[in-house]
């Protein structure tokens, strides 16, 4: 069962009249007929309503859509071709929230994304993650548009950096670095992403 209110109404049953709580949370069909309550916020639970933050495919049809904790549409909930150009791709590292990152194949043709570094070739940026992801976790790996979950960034060109998963202004320049140029800031905490061809220092 849902959660139950503190308010009760009164019922007929066989013949008795007895206190039922109302519900603030749906706990699915074993909730059916059941009198819903405006939860502590003053609204609609959203299980009571039946919403979705993200879309699981086909099996969410006649859902209603919610927005998420950042005040946006999800991506998932977007027809095909609109919305953020994104892919959902295992992480064979831990990653952090702003970090740039390299998809590779992780062995028999599996896509897997780690921290772009400029320390070596190969490893070169290819997109950003928004959200923090564990080892072994699914990321949802950005393609293009603004990461804005960087710091400390200047204003100009922003580069792949050696400290792995990092871009700021300094110019890679040891033997064996890799230089790519990944956009350019448009904020202290914003970078707007463009994946340009890297360049393998002798």
């Amino acid at each position: 069962m849902g959660t139950a209110s503190s308010k009760k109404f009164l019922k007929n049953s066989g013949g008795y009249t007895a206190e039922e709580a109302a519900v603030t949370t749906s706990a699915g069909a074993g909730d059916a007929d059941k009198i819903p309550a405006l939860n502590a916020s003053g609204v609609l639970d959203a299980s009571i309503v039946n919403a979705k933050v993200q879309s699981a495919g086909a099996s969410d049809s006649g859902k209603v859509v919610a927005l998420d904790g950042s005040g946006r549409l999800d991506p998932t909930v977007m027809p095909v071709g609109l919305g953020a150009d994104t892919a959902a791709i295992v992480a064979s590292e831990a990653l952090a929230a702003g970090d740039f990152v390299n998809v590779f194949d992780g062995g028999s043709g599996a896509f897997k994304v780690r921290k772009a570094d400029a320390t070596t070739s190969g490893k070169h940026a290819m997109g950003f993650v928004l959200a923090a992801v564990a080892s072994g976790a699914t990321a949802t790996v950005y393609f293009e548009g603004t990461n804005t979950q960087v710091s400390g960034q200047t204003p100009g060109d922003v580069f792949l950096q050696t400290t792995a998963g990092k871009g700021a202004a300094t110019v890679p320049s040891a033997a064996g670095n890799v230089v790519q140029n990944i956009g350019f800031a448009v904020s202290a905490t914003s970078v707007n992403f463009q994946s340009n061809r890297p360049i393998v220092l002798a």
